[in-house]
């Protein structure tokens, strides 16, 4: 039982790789990181590579139950003064991903015996800003450029339905965590005791624990009828202002000072849409397909963290 996972070296792919060894599945993590091989965890074999082709590790492909297509440029960037979204940065944003992807189906057009399964990895992006609506599966694409570049990512990927492979997209939410992700930069003005609403903190935030991202990607891989489109979001419903109460409350932290969002759009430009939209998306399809959170509530995931 043989899984394999690109980007698998970073917060999803951590957490993944670590259920999946539990579980007894053979994992294959695929690395455009050099100290990939030294993070790797015991049962989890790393390969490197390109992050453009299938070379050097195609044969994995052959016979595998799954692959899992993490892989892209962070959206954050490695620190905040990469976080703007200069043509340059958003050629990197839409090319990591379309490239990866596109590596992948080209590995799967080249194995005799096909994977079972491709989950690709997507974001809630996809719906653009929508205020207070809220967004299940069926929701149209939106128009700015996260929605682009969620739109391009997905159909870089398509073409291996029509080899006869399961196909699962997931719509990734903010993805808890103190090693990584958003958080760790969220939880900086509370520990200051400046910790507030972002802009008018009304926009949706929608999250998730990365127990339950890793857990719901081993249901796709263990439930044959699982396909398509699925939101990858906590079903508790959040507004920003919503979500920094509850962390404030687990850092016994004051919740008061407003961030405006001028600051934001001054030092970050076009990318500040991210902090400052939202999307108060809701994992209709995942529950009616009988999954069940072990987080579904801030409070419990938060104490958790």
């Amino acid at each position: 039982m043989r899984i394999i996972i690109t980007g698998g070296t970073g917060l999803i792919g951590r957490a993944l790789s670590t259920e999946l060894v539990r579980a007894g599945y053979e994992v294959v993590v695929l690395s455009r990181d050099p100290k990939g091989k030294k993070m790797a965890q015991e049962g989890v074999t790393v390969v490197s590579w390109d992050g453009q082709t299938c070379q050097g590790w195609a044969q994995f492909a052959d016979g595998a139950d799954a692959i899992v297509n993490l892989a892209g440029e962070s959206l954050a960037g490695k620190n905040l003064f990469s976080m703007r979204w200069t043509p340059e940065r958003k050629r990197q944003l839409v090319e990591s991903r379309v490239q990866a992807s596109s590596a992948v189906v080209d590995a799967i057009h080249t194995v005799d015996h096909k994977p079972k399964l491709m989950v690709q990895a997507s974001a809630v992006g996809f719906y653009g800003p929508r205020g207070s609506e809220r967004i299940t599966e069926d929701v149209e694409a939106g128009k700015d450029f996260m929605a682009e570049i969620c739109i391009n990512w997905e159909a870089s990927s398509a073409a291996v339905e029509s080899l006869g492979v399961r196909r699962v997209v997931m719509r990734l939410g903010v993805v808890l965590s103190r090693t990584g992700g958003a958080l760790p930069r969220q939880m900086l003005p509370f520990r200051l005791f400046v910790g507030g609403p972002i802009g008018s903190g009304k926009q949706g935030y929608p999250w998730i624990h990365p127990v339950d991202v890793s857990r719901a990607i081993r249901f796709f891989i263990e439930t044959p009828t699982a396909t398509g489109i699925y939101n990858l979001c906590a079903p508790q419903t959040l507004t920003n202002a919503e979500f920094g109460r509850a962390l404030a409350h687990a850092l016994r932290r004051p919740f008061w000072l407003p961030l405006p969002a001028l600051p934001f759009k001054i030092a970050f430009g076009e990318a500040s849409e991210v902090l400052l939209e939202g999307q108060m998306a809701y994992p209709k399809r995942l529950l009616e397909m009988g999954f069940e959170f072990r987080y579904p509530e801030i409070g419990a995931a938060l104490a958790n963290l």
